[in-house]
């Protein structure tokens, strides 16, 4: 989710705590929860850092080692420490268990965006995605809001979050069932589906698709039960070749590859240098570009020369990532 929700969440967590008897009877102790329970609701996402490195660092780690089991755990006991070091007095385990609470919901909520986590390392690195709540949903964050503001007004915070989250449960149910009867309708209007990628959008009943069938990719979109396929390509295997065992050694490239699931590619021939791009079919934007790719340049040699990963609307952005002289194209 994105980072307005999960604070919200964590706001909701310290909410929650409020049942807990312990909490209630010590007012420095339900501080120290909150705090605890709003830096939890956002710890795992504190590899946001990786950024100042480079995109390549961030795509293959983002919601990855941050998200996996032994990181919730840490998480858990990390910010429940830092904050006993400043009060002493209050039950430690009343404190972890609260912030853990918040740390686990975190990774729990993420895995169901199309972005996903690895959230079973260490025993899988497997991308956990199952695309059917959006990275900001706005019924989501909503309803938390409208419990911050009950909040507020003296509503009583346990049994409100208690109803809010009971509603927010239901929700996600039924998202759950619109994802399910997508995926029946594409079985049944396609032959050899191999991949399904889904993803809803603000509207409750537009949803995007990207799927991989045994003979082409599809990138459209399903609305009230009808799908509408708005680009079709060849599902043409990579080819093994020099350039492209060159292409995958890139940092990138390699990258960008670790992470998406449905994707297509093409090499650009120059003068002297050949371009490789790879191009996530999941993310399609109103006007029909694809914006996450990754891209290396690569000599006649065989020498890497340039590369980049990440979200791009423009040429001309790519290039001035990329770092290349307008002439030399």
């Amino acid at each position: 989710m994105d980072t307005a929700t999960h604070i919200t969440m964590g706001i909701a967590i310290g909410g929650l705590a409020t049942l807990d008897p312990v909490v209630q009877q010590d007012t420095t102790l339900f501080t120290a929860v909150m705090v605890g329970a709003i830096i939890g609701s956002h710890a795992p996402d504190f590899d946001t850092i990786l950024k100042l490195r480079n995109n390549a660092v961030y795509i293959r780690h983002h919601r990855g080692i941050t998200h996996s089991i032994p990181a919730v755990v840490f998480w858990g006991i990390a910010v429940a420490s830092i904050i006993y070091l400043f009060v002493p007095a209050v039950n430690f385990l009343h404190l972890w268990l609260w912030t853990f609470l918040a740390v686990i919901l975190h990774v729990f909520v993420d895995i169901f965006n199309a972005y996903g986590t690895q959230a079973y390392r260490p025993f899988s690195r497997k991308w956990v995605a199952h695309g059917f709540i959006s990275t900001f949903d706005p019924y989501i964050f909503s309803l938390h809001i409208i419990g911050i503001i009950a909040w507020i007004l003296g509503a009583n915070p346990g049994y409100t979050w208690l109803l809010i989250y009971f509603v927010i449960v239901l929700y996600y149910i039924k998202r759950f069932i619109d994802k399910r009867e997508i995926v029946k309708i594409i079985h049944e209007n396609f032959d050899g589906v191999v991949q399904i990628a889904t993803s809803p959008t603000s509207k409750q009943n537009i949803w995007r698709v990207a799927l991989t069938t045994d003979s082409h990719y599809y990138v459209g979109r399903v609305g009230d039960g009808h799908i509408t396929i708005e680009d079709r390509f060849l599902r043409i295997s990579v080819p093994d070749n020099e350039l492209i065992r060159t292409a995958k050694q890139d940092k990138n490239i390699s990258a960008f590859l670790s992470f998406s699931p449905i994707y297509r590619w093409e090499i650009i021939e120059y003068d002297d240098f050949s371009e490789v791009r790879f191009i996530d079919l999941r993310y399609r934007s109103e006007d029909g570009h694809y914006p996450f790719i990754a891209i290396v340049q690569i000599d006649d040699n065989m020498r890497l020369m340039n590369s980049y990963t990440g979200w791009i609307f423009s040429e001309e952005k790519l290039q001035s990532k990329l770092k290349i002289d307008s002439g030399m194209i």
